[in-house]
């Protein structure tokens, strides 16, 4: 048989066949004196079995580890690990779904569509103009799609710390800053009272790590001009350290 003719028996294409070749999963066969390759049936059950592994949705490495000799893994081993990673997914659809449905029997906004826990934040924030609080809005609206709802926790932990008096007056001060240096003398008291504002219940709930000015952290600290770009990561290095406080850890 020749590459058209194996692949149209198996159902694939040509092109297929030839990229099986190309990565080593599919032998290449012996070539005729014309140079055409020459297809054998042993060929065309091994193509076959490729198909039929691909498309149960095994990717070509796990398929390559199924063909190997002795030293592959059994296939029932890689089916076991492609069942519970269908698994895995049909619950984060599930719970994407349920997701989806708190949101649409709730009413959208401008900064939506929000999950419920951090639409209840936004909401008990007062009301204000300040520049740097409508970043941090637009930061949680981010975190809040990025993360999956992960920061269910974090929004209800947040809640004292958006209602607290005083918060109006460091986004101000912070707003003060847009157009200052690096070396403003403002930026240290006000790093300094912003990680004293934030209350321990909020660290109790920061994950492992965070807050880092590396990851999701360098993204917001690009957002801000020099002088509070500084200010922020004070204030995320002096609130890292109180976390590994209060979970036992000087490292």
């Amino acid at each position: 048989m020749r590459i058209g003719e194996i692949a149209a028996l198996v159902g694939v294409t040509s092109r297929a066949v030839r990229h099986y070749h190309h990565i080593g999963l599919l032998p290449e066969p012996a070539r005729r004196a014309n140079g055409y390759r020459a297809y054998t049936v042993r060929d065309a059950v091994l193509l076959a079995r490729i198909r039929r592994l691909t498309e149960i949705g095994l990717s070509l490495d796990e398929v390559r580890d199924v063909l190997a000799d002795d030293a592959g893994r059994e296939l029932v081993e890689v089916l076991g690990e492609l069942d519970a990673d269908l698994a895995r997914q049909e619950r984060e659809i599930r719970e994407r779904r349920e997701v989806l449905a708190a949101l649409l029997e709730a009413p959208l906004t401008s900064d939506g569509p929000l999950s419920p826990a951090l639409a209840a934040l936004l909401e008990s924030a007062p009301a204000t103009g300040s520049p740097a609080a409508a970043k941090d809005r637009e930061h949680l609206a981010l975190l809040d799609t990025a993360g999956g709802g992960a920061g269910a926790e974090l929004y209800a932990a947040l809640r004292p710390l958006a209602e607290a008096p005083g918060v109006g007056a460091l986004y101000e001060r912070l707003d003060e800053l847009a157009g200052a240096g690096v070396d403003d003398p403002r930026i240290a008291p006000l790093a300094a009272e912003l990680v004293t504002a934030v209350p321990d219940e909020v660290l109790a709930v920061i994950p492992d790590g965070e807050p880092s000015p590396t990851g999701f952290g360098r993204v917001l600290l690009e957002d801000y001009p020099p002088a509070q770009r500084e200010v922020v990561r004070r204030v995320m290095e002096a609130l890292a350290v109180r976390v590994r406080a209060t979970r036992g850890r000087t490292g």
